[in-house]
Formats: C-alpha cells, sequence, structure tokens
C-alpha cells in the first residue's frame, strides 16, 4: 500500500514539472530576438544596397616599357663569323659601344690580310687604264679637228676645180657653136660659088679657095668638139676627185670616231671598276669594324645565346640579349572587347604589382591599400590572338599626392592587375548589372564630354 502511494505522489510531481515546462516554453523570448535580428540586418543590407559603388574594368598583364626603346632587345652580329672572345657575362652592366663579342673571320672571300692593299693596288692600275683612255680620246678629238680642217681646204680647191671645168665647158660649148656657124656660113657661100662659077661668074680657083675654107672650118669644128670633150671629161674627173675626197674624209672621221668611241668605252669601264674597287675597299673597311660586336646602347646584358669559343655564327644571328638601362616602365592590361568602348583616355587606373602587398577593393578605390595611381597612354586599335584589347598604362604624372611613385625595382615582365575606374553608381544596380552580365555604365559619351569640356 505504501509502495502505491510513492507511486501516485511521483506521478503528481511529474504532472507539475509537465506543467511548469509548458508554461516556459510559451514564455520564450528567443523567436522575438531572432526576428529582431533579422529585422536589422534586412534594414542593413538595404542601406548597404544604397552605397555608393564605384564601378571598375578590370585586366591583367605585365610590366613592360613605354618607349620601343626600352624594351628588352637582341644583340646581332651583322656578318657570319667565329666566336673568339666574350667580354662580357650575363647580367653585366654594358654602356653604349662596349664590346660584347670578338668574332673572326669564316669566309674564304676575305682571308688574305693584305686585301685592302691588293684591292688599292689595282685601284691605282684601273687610274691608269682611265688616264689613259682620257689621253686617247684627247689624242682622237685632235686627230678629228686636223682631218676636219684639211678637208675643209681640200674640198675647197677640188670645188674650185669643178667651177673651173664647169667653166671650160661651157666657153668650149660657146666657141663650138660659133666654128659650127663659120662652118655653115662658109658652105653656103660654096653652094653660091659653085652656081656662079657654072654662069661663069667665077673662076674655078675661086671655087678651090672657097672648097679650102670649108674644109679649115671643118676641121675647127672637129677640133673643138674634141676639146668640148676633153673639158667636159676634166669636169667630171675633178668631180669624180671632189667625191673621192669627201668618201675619204668619210671614211677616216668613222674610223676616228670609232676610235673614239672605243676610247670612251674604255674611259667608262675603267671608271666603272674603279667606283666597284672604291666599295669593295670601302666595305672590307667596314667588315673588319664589324669583327667586334658593340652595345647598340647601355643597359645590362640579360642573356647570352650563344656560348664557347670557336663556335661559328651566321650573318643576323642574335648572340645576347640587352636590357636598356632605366626604362620608363608601364603596364599593360589587357581588356575584354566589351569594355574597351567605355574606357577613355582621361580615365583613372589603379595598380597592383606582383611581389608588392597590398588589399584592393573592387568597388572602393579609395581604401585600397598598396596599390599605385596610373593613366590611360594608349589603346590598340586591333585585337589580340586572344579577342582582348591591350591597354598602354604609363605613371601618373604628377603624383598623386596620396599615392606613391610606382617601385624603382619594378621589372619588364612582372605580373600585373589593374582596374580602369569608371562612375560611381549605387551598390543595388551594380549587383542588378553583375546578375544580368550588362557592361559597365558610362557617365556622358566621349564626344558629348569633350564638347561640355570646350563649352
Amino acid at each position: 500500500m505504501a509502495k502505491m502511494t510513492n507511486n501516485l505522489a511521483q506521478i503528481k510531481n511529474w504532472e507539475e514539472m509537465s506543467l511548469q515546462s509548458n508554461a516556459k516554453i510559451l514564455q520564450a523570448k528567443g523567436p522575438k530576438l531572432l526576428g529582431r535580428i533579422m529585422l536589422f540586418l534586412l534594414f542593413l543590407f538595404l542601406i548597404l544596397l544604397l552605397l555608393p559603388w564605384r564601378q571598375t574594368i578590370p585586366g591583367r598583364g605585365t610590366v613592360t616599357a613605354l618607349r620601343p626603346e626600352d624594351r628588352p632587345q637582341t644583340v646581332q652580329n651583322q656578318i657570319g663569323g667565329r666566336i673568339e672572345r666574350w667580354a662580357v657575362r650575363e647580367g653585366q652592366e654594358v654602356k653604349k659601344g662596349d664590346t660584347i663579342l670578338v668574332i673572326s673571320e669564316t669566309s674564304q672571300s676575305y682571308f688574305d690580310p693584305e686585301l685592302p692593299t691588293r684591292l688599292n693596288e689595282q685601284l691605282d692600275a684601273k687610274r691608269g687604264s682611265e688616264s689613259a683612255a682620257a689621253q686617247k680620246m684627247d689624242a682622237t678629238n685632235s686627230q678629228i679637228r686636223a682631218m676636219s680642217n684639211g678637208l675643209r681646204y681640200q674640198l675647197s680647191a677640188a670645188e674650185n676645180k669643178v667651177k673651173q671645168a664647169q667653166n671650160y665647158v661651157r666657153i668650149d660649148s660657146a666657141d663650138l657653136i660659133a666654128v659650127e656657124k663659120y662652118y655653115e656660113t662658109t658652105k653656103v657661100r660654096l653652094e653660091r660659088y659653085e652656081a656662079g662659077y657654072k654662069n661663069g661668074l667665077f673662076s674655078l680657083t675661086d671655087i678651090e679657095t672657097r672648097r679650102l675654107k670649108l674644109q679649115e672650118d671643118n676641121a675647127k669644128v672637129i677640133g673643138q668638139q674634141n676639146k668640148l670633150s676633153t673639158s667636159r671629161q676634166n669636169l667630171l674627173n675633178s668631180s669624180i676627185e671632189l667625191d673621192n675626197i669627201r668618201a675619204k674624209y668619210q671614211e677616216s672621221l668613222a674610223k676616228a670616231q670609232s676610235d673614239m668611241s672605243s676610247a670612251i668605252s674604255s674611259r667608262s669601264s675603267a671608271q666603272g671598276e674603279i667606283a666597284k674597287l672604291r666599295n669593295d675597299i670601302s666595305n672590307i673597311t667596314i667588315r673588319r669594324g664589324l669583327y667586334i660586336v658593340r652595345a647598340p646602347q647601355s643597359g645590362y646584358v640579360v642573356k647570352t645565346m650563344k656560348a664557347g669559343i670557336g663556335e661559328n655564327i651566321k650573318e643576323g644571328e642574335s648572340v645576347a640579349t640587352l636590357q636598356p638601362k632605366s626604362p620608363m616602365v608601364a603596364a599593360e592590361l589587357y581588356v575584354s572587347a566589351m569594355d574597351v568602348p567605355l574606357i577613355l583616355d582621361t580615365s583613372d587606373v589603379r595598380i597592383q604589382f606582383e611581389g608588392w602587398p597590398s588589399v584592393q577593393f573592387s568597388g572602393w578605390p579609395s581604401v585600397a591599400v598598396g596599390t599605385f595611381a596610373g593613366k590611360i597612354f594608349a589603346i590598340d586599335r586591333v585585337s589580340s590572338s586572344g579577342g582582348k584589347y591591350r591597354v598602354l598604362i604609363s605613371q601618373a604624372n604628377p603624383v598623386p599626392s596620396k599615392d606613391e611613385p610606382w617601385p624603382p625595382q619594378l621589372r619588364q615582365g612582372s605580373g600585373v592587375y589593374g582596374r580602369i575606374i569608371l562612375r560611381s553608381v549605387p551598390l543595388w544596380y551594380e549587383i542588378w548589372r553583375q546578375l544580368n552580365g550588362f557592361p559597365p555604365s558610362l557617365d556622358k559619351e566621349p564626344a558629348a564630354e569633350g564638347k561640355s569640356k570646350k563649352d
């Protein structure tokens, strides 16, 4: 009985404890506190959505030089040869004109150490040939002048002789006409005397006298005809002699002109060979000066492309890499093609160099630590092979008061991360833009901005 009483008492205690627990559960403050926290977080999130956010265009790249002459370059030998001596080592500083490499000749055409002397001797001989050709030209000119003067006199004499023969022909022709007239007159008179003799008017003696006169006149006609033929023959001979003189002069003149052409050709050939020898001598002198490969500008020998002594190198082959001293460094960033139209020449850039600790906030560049200021220097007009555009960033000049100059220890080829700064927008707008994949916003069109500045 006592045991049953204890059990009932224990059950009663349990019921009382259960009622007390239910009352405490119904009166719990946890849900109210959680609601307040959630409400505070929601309010804080709404405030954050209204905070200003600085839009940026990210890009990665490397450190480079702003000027082409400051970028690493290869040193090349202009002629082929064999390495005889290295005058530098990797990492060594050199000045412009310092010896980097000494080579020797490998071409059989330039083995002779006295080659310039030999060429100078050939040059002197060719100059003698040129002088002889010039003297021959002068002598031929004198010969042509003498021939011209002699021909002028000979032609004058021959022409006078022809004119004289022509005069003789005209005179003899006139005399022939005269004696023929006399002959005809004597013949007519003889006929009249013969008729008168038949009529008894003239004696036989008169007839014989007239016949004798007719024969004399006939003889004069024949003689004058022979004389005229002789004059004509003399005229023909004089004309032939004049033509012979002209032909002989033409032949002699042609020969003299041929000699003159030969002399001119010899002189031109000599002048051409003299010019070639001068060129060869100059090339030999310059070539022997190229046995020493010199530094094109002051800098540091980064790496030698060839090694050892006695190794042959080809013409135009790179023998070393040279980094110019004190380059004007810049950063090249590669950005998406979608972002290129938004980049202005006046855009600011925040740069983060590899090896320099920094903390950069995308939307709040003003609170970034360890970053450096930069300015847009150039934007490529064409895209790179990866479809991105290269943006060249230079150091801001002057350096902003809150920033430090770029580290002097920067070396070309180091990695760079940068952000090109655009306009400020609310944080909610940036989240919405990122979710939709839209490009950053632009304050104004570049043309309108330029126009407003002008105004």
